[in-house]
């Protein structure tokens, strides 16, 4: 069972900071039958607020209020765009600009539940991009998002043409696979068939800054996670 104190990053009478593992909601669905980040912080705290939300495969910083006063004060921030978010993402293909700013509105996809779509009738959404690595198939990429629509990283690098690995709505829900990009990839005797080196979304919330309520600027990081640690490892040693 997952302990809130393993993925501690910081904590104050107003704040908590974790770090949330990817497959984990970060708030109840409507169904109410998977566990969240947020019950298991009820369960400790007795009451607690949701500041922002990350998708349930994304891994990384997450921030929850643990007062009304202090929730509506981070809320504000969040809603006003004085937080700065930036996260760190592999994206499929070779990335012809280093950097970049994706400046496409977004809104609810017209035909499809829970997908979002960029559109010149949707809202307002800037992502800005800088590659950090560039591989043979994948780029491994960093993004700071001025704005906080759902799906936003996912949906800009759709509609550029690099979807983020291992993304089933956006992308072509492909694991990662070392035999893809490893010359002479063997399958040791006792394996019948191949495990990926990665099958969830990869994106990561890496860092989060905000103000506290006495005006002091904090900045979290989360660490990267083993799975993409390990995934990383692999396309510098074969992929280049």
């Amino acid at each position: 069972m997952l302990k809130v104190q393993d993925i501690l990053i910081s904590e104050s009478e107003d704040f908590i900071v974790l770090n949330k593992p990817s497959g984990l909601l970060s708030i109840p669905d409507r169904e109410g039958k998977e566990i969240s980040l947020k019950v298991l912080l009820l369960e400790k705290y007795g009451s607690i607020f949701t500041v922002h939300r990350l998708d349930k495969d994304t891994s990384g910083a997450i921030l929850f209020a643990k007062n009304e006063t202090a929730h509506k004060y981070f809320s504000q921030q969040f809603e006003e765009r004085f937080t700065r978010k930036i996260y760190n993402g592999l994206v499929l293909g070779k990335m012809e600009q280093q950097q970049g700013v994706i400046d496409q509105p977004i809104a609810e996809h017209y035909a499809q539940n829970g997908k979002m779509m960029t559109t010149s009738k949707g809202k307002p959404s800037v992502t800005e991009y800088e590659v950090l690595e560039q591989f043979r198939n994948y780029a491994w990429v960093q993004f700071n998002i001025l704005t906080g629509r759902t799906h936003q990283i996912r949906v800009h690098m759709q509609h550029i043409g690099h979807p983020i690995a291992c993304d089933e709505l956006y992308g072509d829900n492909t694991s990662v696979l070392l035999s893809s990009f490893k010359k002479k990839f063997k399958l040791s005797k006792n394996e019948e068939e191949e495990k990926p080196i990665l099958s969830r979304l990869a994106l990561h919330a890496a860092a989060l800054s905000v103000k506290d309520i006495d005006g002091t600027n904090l900045e979290f990081k989360a660490e990267l996670p083993k799975d993409l640690k390990a995934l990383l490892q692999q396309l510098r040693k074969w992929n280049h």
